[in-house]
């Protein structure tokens, strides 16, 4: 019985132990991922192609740990090569928007005075605030009478955001007509919802909320707000994901920032921590959004950041370089091009295993079958702009959808890895 008795007890306190020291072993783990994710980010400084980009920044500025020289030559080349690549866009009348407000959202991250940022047009010189304002009223004219935004909703919802982070008021009538779009259930690729442009608005509309500058309808304000968290947890699958692996950060960024318990997100947060350790997450654009959201913060933080007694322990060890075989297996990738008339053309090419789609595409290019494309830069990396002569740009409300054996793809063209023979259909889509 004794004997008995003291099994019982070394159980129990086995059991105990096991219980009290399960959460320890997961924050540790957990802590051990966002401290991994973190230093890719940094490390991705190092190898980006193309401009800097001010979502890598911001996502930076927003983390608990910093290597902050690292941090401020950054942001030195933001202030010049993204600066001067979007005035240069400015001085051609292009719509910049949603670059624009990034720009904002990175520089007030690392409480620069916004008011010292200023591009010149037309000789005259006004500041980036300024400039943002005029082109969100531009996005709002275009809205009137085209019934939709010079760009799309999801940048109108980042210039709403980025002005009511630094403080300034933001019109009634633009903040209205992301009211409405949302209610109205706007927020479309295609025939798709867009769960990033859900997302962006919810964040954008709750710092309104928050700043007290919506007070004509505060219950339509409210009405919308709480559609939007009902679309993004309706949009959550049972893997946790909302919408797809892609938009699952900013999603939950949003969620959080409207005020949703942090144990509602756990299967969301549990998802991405997945994808993190599987490697799904090689795209820095990725990392940025998702690790704000693991870190319990969103783009709403950025209103209330100080840039004082900044943790400085980040540091970057030396990685030897991976030396990766060319496979010797080549699969066989059938590529349809759909043209906006709906005709038809298809190609065949062997493609390596384990190559990206960019690739593929360059492959069959070269063998002079009538298969052509450009392509131009985003800060997801490359997307197609012309496939055999046909544009599919922004400004024509056009696209180039991909998608694999009818499944659409998540990823970009530099990306998405063929890994096994398939059907890849590029079809010039109406968004």
């Amino acid at each position: 019985m004794r004997l008995h008795r003291m099994l019982s007890l070394v159980i129990v306190a086995g059991l105990l132990a096991f219980a009290s020291g399960k959460p320890c072993e997961t924050q540790t783990s957990n802590s051990e991922l966002n401290m991994s994710l973190n230093k890719n980010l940094l490390r991705s400084l190092e190898t980006q192609e193309g401009l800097p980009n001010p979502s890598v920044h911001l996502a930076l500025r927003l983390s608990n740990f910093h290597n902050l020289a690292k941090e401020s030559e950054h942001l030195n080349k933001l202030k010049n090569d993204l600066h001067n690549d979007t005035q240069s866009s400015l001085s051609k009348s292009q719509s910049v928007v949603g670059l624009l407000s990034l720009y904002t959202l990175a520089l007030k991250s690392s409480c620069y005075d916004l008011n010292t940022i200023t591009f010149t047009v037309g000789g005259r010189s006004e500041t980036l605030l300024t400039h943002l304002k005029n082109q969100m009223e531009q996005e709002k004219e275009h809205i009137t009478f085209s019934h939709r935004p010079l760009t799309n909703y999801y940048q109108y919802s980042l210039g709403v955001l980025a002005l009511c982070v630094s403080d300034i008021r933001v019109n009634h009538h633009v903040t209205h007509k992301l009211i409405k779009a949302a209610d109205h259930e706007q927020f479309k690729q295609g025939d798709t919802e867009s769960t990033d442009t859900y997302a962006m608005a919810g964040m954008a509309l709750q710092c309104v909320k928050d700043a007290g500058s919506h007070v004509q309808n505060a219950m339509e304000l409210d009405t919308v707000l709480s559609k939007i968290q009902q679309k993004l947890l309706a949009s959550r699958r049972d893997d946790g994901h909302i919408g797809n692996e892609f938009s699952t950060g900013l999603a939950v960024q949003a969620l959080l920032a409207m005020g949703r318990p942090v144990s509602e997100c756990a299967a969301s947060m549990e998802a991405m921590r997945t994808d993190a350790r599987n490697n799904r997450y090689h795209n820095a654009m990725a990392i940025s959004q998702v690790l704000p959201a693991l870190q319990q913060k969103s783009y709403l933080t950025v209103k209330s950041k100080e840039c004082l007694n900044e943790d400085d322990t980040l540091v970057l060890e030396p990685i030897d370089p991976v030396v990766v075989l060319p496979s010797q297996t080549k699969v066989t990738v059938t590529v349809e091009v759909v043209m906006s008339s709906g005709a038809a053309a298809l190609y065949s090419v062997e493609v390596p295993k384990g190559r990206s789609l960019l690739e593929a595409l360059e492959l069959l290019k070269i063998e002079n079958v009538g298969f052509t494309f450009d392509k131009e830069s985003s800060l997801w990396g490359p997307f197609l702009s012309m496939v055999n002569g046909e544009q599919a740009r922004q400004n024509d409300r056009r696209y180039w959808h991909l998608s694999s054996d009818g499944t659409a793809l998540s990823e970009g063209i530099s990306d998405f890895k063929i890994d096994a023979a398939q059907k890849i259909t590029l079809k010039n889509t109406v968004y």
